[in-house]
């Protein structure tokens, strides 16, 4: 590599690093504007009751979202390469949007509405499985090994993701979450075009800017791959089958055993059975045993930060519509609008956060990776504990300060960056080479079991109709009557998993081999 390259490298970030933020940041734009009018929809175009909608519907859809990058990474590492992968994903991403358009055109007749809708679901699901894993292992594929600028490089892609989380909301509740329950197409018609735009500006510019830093393409067929997997032990067609056959199994043992419905028992499987086989591969060392350990570790605890979190989805949007005042200088705020706040804390909170730990860094504090991301929990449960005195006895016909829903979305977002774009990196940083994009979907996976959990205790969710029928939700024998009652679970949750997380980060430091 010749000075002045290695100069320009070491002065700022490579122009493919930018391509990827527009690339996820128009993907993102797409999810987050469907998903900030879905539960919407289902109640109030399909008339779904909440607890319904909420767990049979949004929790699987997006625990399933999550589940299938693990395949798409699996088929990225070994046949198709990235840049295949994300192409591939986002056209049936696109499809899958166009589809939930025509079933809100037809949302009259439930039929043919609810039947096109799951096939947008299933298309949604499908191509998030190619896109999602490949475009965030790109990111750290810019930079060369040890390179000191990944973890602001993550940063910089998470501002993308969340950039795009912010001004969907808006454009797609504006359109859609009108009030009229023929407009939500318009929301999803919306979403749809974000999609397409992604598509178009990773197609049209990847050969230009995303290359090595020494100016080879990155993220084409796994050729060097193939070649490290020639030298290394082979599982036999027998031993596929029989984790294929464990994983059945434990899944109707979910599914039976603890009465877990017949996609979260798939979810819950394979979160348990992924993990196991890329561990057990004869092909890893001790150190890389260890360093993927870290990662499963880590993805333990944050599906309890990710349960709590998704609650923007659906409780937190069902307590902006019914108990929070939302007029605005004399003009009332969509419900969906409020997704948005999330995002807009990111772009102002992020530049201040990596500062915070470039500056702990030069002082020999900065925290490692394990341990910030238990601190990411701890926010969260604060977040919770402040909307939860905010609604102590409150009447259920009152409705709360827009301040309160605020408050608790500024103090997510801090936790949020202590652990997001910081378990991005730290799985790039520790995950073998032949396992990278694989091990992502491994990490999203933890993700899928959080969504999928997320719409089981967003089903808990106080509903005054059912309450008032007899059917009072509860959680361990603990009735939930109020929304203080509510609110307080994730309180206990987070609270519990950001201490027992931070105790273990000490070893997990130490597991991570110098690469946290």
């Amino acid at each position: 590599m010749s000075t002045t390259t290695t100069t320009t490298t070491k002065q700022g970030h490579p122009p493919g690093l930018y391509l990827l933020f527009a690339t996820e940041m128009w993907e993102r734009f797409s999810y987050y504007g469907m998903r900030a009018i879905f539960v919407l929809y289902l109640t109030q175009a399909l008339l779904l009751d909440k607890n319904v909608a909420t767990d049979d519907y949004y929790g699987s859809y997006t625990g399933l979202v999550y589940l299938t990058p693990l395949i798409g990474g699996y088929v990225s590492d070994r046949y198709w390469g990235n840049r295949r992968s994300i192409l591939v994903g986002g056209l049936i991403m696109a499809l899958g949007q166009l589809l939930m358009f025509i079933s809100a055109s037809f949302y009259q007749n439930f039929s043919v509405s609810h039947n096109v809708m799951l096939l947008g679901l299933l298309a949604l699901i499908v191509g998030n499985g190619f896109f999602k894993p490949n475009i965030s292992t790109m990111v750290g594929q810019l930079y060369p090994e040890g390179d000191s600028r990944r973890d602001s490089a993550y940063t910089i892609f998470y501002m993308g993701i969340n950039l795009g989380a912010f001004f969907s909301p808006i454009i797609c509740g504006f359109l859609g979450d009108t009030g009229n329950p023929a407009d939500f197409r318009w929301g999803f018609l919306a979403a749809c075009a974000g999609m397409v735009v992604s598509i178009i500006t990773f197609e049209l510019l990847k050969n230009k800017y995303l290359i090595t830093p020494e100016g080879g393409a990155i993220g084409g067929t796994p050729e060097k791959v193939a070649q490290i997997e020639d030298n290394t032990p082979k599982r036999s067609i027998s031993e596929n089958i029989g984790w294929a056959i464990g994983a059945l199994v434990l899944a109707v043992a979910f599914f039976y055993g603890a009465n877990i419905d017949l996609i979260g028992s798939f979810i819950f499987s394979l979160s348990i059975i992924a993990p196991l086989y890329i561990i057990l591969d004869k092909s890893l060392n001790r150190e890389e045993k260890e360093r993927i350990s870290v990662i499963y570790i880590a993805a333990f605890f944050v599906i309890a930060f990710w349960a709590a979190f998704e609650q923007a989805g659906t409780s937190l949007t069902f307590f902006a519509d019914e108990q929070t005042d939302r007029v605005v200088f004399g003009k009332e705020i969509p419900a969906s609008a409020f997704n948005s706040i999330n995002a807009i804390f990111i772009v102002l909170l992020a530049p201040i956060i990596s500062i915070i730990w470039v500056q702990l860094a030069k002082k020999g504090l900065e925290p490692a990776s394990p341990a910030k991301q238990a601190f990411g929990l701890l926010f969260l449960s604060i977040g919770y504990l402040v909307i939860a005195f905010g609604v102590k006895d409150l009447n259920p016909n009152v409705k709360v300060s827009i301040m309160w829903l605020t408050s608790l979305y500024f103090l997510h977002t801090i936790g949020e960056l202590c652990l997001s774009p910081i378990s991005l990196s730290m799985v790039n940083k520790l995950a073998p080479p032949r396992f990278a994009a694989l091990l992502m979907g491994v990490w999203f996976l933890s993700t899928a079991a959080a969504n999928k959990l997320s719409g089981t205790l967003g089903a808990l969710y106080p509903d005054e109709k059912l309450i008032a029928a007899g059917k009072i939700p509860s959680i361990f024998g603990f009735q939930i009557t109020n929304l203080y009652e509510f609110f307080m679970v994730f309180v206990v949750f987070a609270g519990v998993a950001s201490l027992c997380l931070f105790l273990l980060s000490f070893r997990m430091k130490k597991m991570m081999h110098g690469r946290g």
